[in-house]
C-alpha cells in the first residue's frame, strides 16, 4: 500500500505476477528434489563403495588372529582367541620381514627418484617457452597410455645388457624401471599444478639476483607442496602394489618384494596349510599403504583440489 502525498489517496502497490512466481517457485522446487535425489544417490554409491573396500579389510584383520582350522571351519565368525604367532610366523618363517625391507628400499628409492625427477622437469615444461616444449610434453601424456604388458620383454633385455654389469634382479635395476614407469603421470599432475602458482614470486626472487635453480628448490617447489604429497601418495601405492614388473626383472628370492613374497607364500599354503599366516602376511603388506593414507590424507585432497581453487 502506498499514500499520495497531494491528494492523500490510498492505492495498492503493484503486486508481482503471481503464475510467474509460482514458475519460479516450481522450478525451485524441482531443482532441489533433483538435488536431493543426486545428494541420496551419491551418498549410497559412497557407502557401497565403503562396504566393498572395508568389509573385505576387516575380514583379512579378523582372520590373521585365527587359526587355519577356524579360518576354514568358520570364515566369517570372530576369531575366539587371538593368535599372534600368525604374524611372527609370517615375518619369520615366510621371510616377510626380508621381503618387507627389500620393498621399502625400492620404493623408498623410486618414489624420491620419480618426485626429484618429475617435478624438475614438470616444471621446465609449465615455465619455460622453447622449441619442442609441446612435444615433449605430450611424449609425457603418451607415456601413461602405454601398456606396461608391452615394456616388460624390451626392459628385461635392456637391464640384462646394461652396460657395465646386468641389472636384473637388483635394486638399481628395479628403482630405475619404477622411475621411468611413474614419471608420465607425475609429470603430467606436476605441470599442471605449477601452471597455476603465481608467476610473480619466481619474478622476484630472479630479480634478487637468485638462479633459476635456488628459485625452483627454494621457491617455487615449497609452493608447490600440495601436490607434491599428493602425487607422491599416488606413486607410493602404485610402486608399494607393483607385481609384474618385480615377477619379470626381479627373480633373485632373496630381493623379493612383497607381492612376490605373497604370492609364493599363497602357492605354499596348498602345502603347508598355514593360512592364518598368509592373513597376516597381508596385512602386514597392506599396513603402510593405510598408514601413508591415514596420514596424509588431508594433503592429498588438498593437493587434488588446489588446482581447482586457484
Amino acid at each position: 500500500m502506498t499514500t499520495d502525498t497531494n491528494t492523500g489517496t490510498v492505492t495498492k502497490a503493484d503486486e508481482p505476477d503471481r503464475p510467474s512466481l509460482t514458475r519460479k517457485l516450481g522450478a525451485t522446487d524441482g531443482r532441489s528434489s533433483e538435488g536431493g535425489v543426486l545428494h541420496v544417490f551419491s551418498h549410497g554409491m559412497l557407502v557401497l563403495w565403503a562396504l566393498m573396500v572395508g568389509v573385505p579389510l576387516l575380514w583379512v584383520l579378523w582372520s590373521s588372529f585365527k587359526t587355519s582350522n577356524g579360518i576354514l571351519s568358520d570364515p566369517w565368525g570372530l576369531p575366539t582367541s587371538l593368535h599372534f604367532e600368525n604374524w611372527a610366523n609370517a615375518w619369520n618363517k615366510a621371510n616377510m620381514g626380508q621381503y618387507f625391507l627389500n620393498t621399502a628400499v625400492v620404493v623408498g628409492g623410486s618414489v624420491v627418484g620419480t618426485m626429484v625427477l618429475g617435478s624438475m622437469a614438470a616444471y621446465v615444461l609449465a615455465r619455460f617457452t622453447f622449441p619442442g616444449n609441446r612435444f615433449i610434453y605430450f611424449m609425457f601424456v603418451a607415456g601413461m597410455s602405454f601398456p606396461v604388458f608391452m615394456l616388460v620383454i624390451p626392459l628385461f633385455f635392456v637391464l640384462r645388457d646394461f652396460p657395465g654389469s646386468s641389472l636384473l634382479a637388483t635394486y638399481q635395476g628395479l628403482i630405475l624401471v619404477y622411475i621411468a614407469y611413474s614419471l608420465p603421470f607425475t609429470v603430467f599432475f606436476m605441470t599442471a599444478f605449477f601452471r597455476t602458482l603465481p608467476t610473480s614470486v619466481a619474478e622476484a626472487a630472479l630479480i634478487d639476483g637468485a638462479s633459476h635453480t635456488r628459485t625452483f628448490f627454494q621457491v617455487m617447489l615449497p609452493m608447490a607442496k600440495p601436490g607434491l604429497i599428493s602425487i607422491g601418495i599416488f606413486n607410493f601405492l602404485g610402486q608399494w602394489n607393483q607385481y609384474l614388473l618385480p615377477m619379470v626383472l626381479n627373480q633373485n628370492e632373496d630381493k623379493y618384494v612383497l607381492t612376490q613374497g605373497l604370492a609364493m607364500i599363497a602357492l605354499q599354503q596348498g602345502y603347508e596349510n598355514d593360512w592364518g599366516a598368509l592373513m597376516a602376511g597381508m596385512m602386514i603388506a597392506m599396513l603402510p599403504v593405510l598408514i601413508v593414507y591415514f596420514i596424509f590424507q588431508r594433503q592429498v585432497q588438498a593437493g587434488l583440489t588446489a588446482g581447482a581453487l586457484k
